[in-house]
């Protein structure tokens, strides 16, 4: 995977971070985005210290819900190293546990905003210039939220079955101009963001609760759901388009 270029949305800290930190190590330049640039800047000289065979990487401050911003990213990134070979799509939120009676509408428009319009954004770009070059490869982070119902998140949920239906008929609209675009679906993935939730005190949401959630009772690790992201994005995986892969603990053969 060395000598292409991958952009990671939402990739300074958690899942995102994880998967730069493996592509980087294989040798591919690795452009990161998110909303912070402090944790940007913290994400790329961690992801620096291990990038291989020339690899660069770049932090690029970006809201995926501004569209203009998400053109500006893709066209910086090609006038910069000359193609985008790879994409993760992994900014998005959870902000609430609720009933969809007991939700909020403005945090349910905010989850819109980023999990679904974001993500259209995103692959609007991605595969425009993709389709430039005849190549590229395509991951989007879905979860167990968006191939089951789940209690306790239902408009999260909604917007992860919306990135189910992007991606396979995104893959199928594509399939013979040589893009792959495919999906994976974490169970429970500890990253800060989720650990910050489980501290949080709320009687639905707490590791216990989570892991028994989960066949081997335990969460997930990012660096275990970045290995199937880059074996999606690798050649390794040249007749795989319009899949969700699974990696969740057993949650989806219950």
């Amino acid at each position: 995977m060395s000598n292409q270029v991958a952009l990671i949305t939402g990739a300074a800290s958690g899942i995102g971070k994880a998967a730069a930190l493996k592509l980087a190590a294989r040798g591919t330049t690795v452009v990161i985005s998110g909303r912070r640039q402090d944790l940007g800047h913290d994400a790329v000289a961690e992801i620096s210290a291990v990038a291989t065979s020339g690899a660069q990487v770049r932090f690029i401050r970006n809201d995926v819900t501004d569209e203009h911003a998400v053109k500006s990213m893709i066209d910086s990134i090609v006038a910069e190293f000359g193609r985008l070979d790879m994409a993760v799509n992994n900014a998005g939120i959870s902000n609430e546990t609720a009933t969809l009676v007991q939700s909020d509408s403005e945090k349910y428009r905010a989850m819109l905003d980023t999990n679904v319009l974001g993500l259209y954004f995103c692959m609007k770009y991605e595969i425009a210039q993709m389709l430039t070059q005849g190549r590229g490869s395509i991951v989007n982070l879905v979860s167990i939220a968006g191939l089951n119902g789940i209690p306790w998140t239902g408009p999260y949920a909604s917007t992860k079955h919306a990135v189910v239906g992007l991606t396979k008929s995104s893959a199928l609209d594509h399939a013979t101009q040589g893009l792959r675009i495919n999906g994976v679906a974490p169970g429970a993935t500890k990253t800060d963001i989720i650990g910050r939730q489980l501290a949080g005190g709320d009687e639905h949401y707490n590791e216990a609760s989570i892991s028994a959630m989960h066949p081997m009772n335990r969460l997930g690790r990012p660096e275990e759901v970045a290995n199937a992201i880059c074996w999606l994005l690798s050649d390794e995986a040249s007749f795989v388009t319009g899949h969700i892969l699974n990696v969740d603990g057993g949650f989806q053969a219950k």
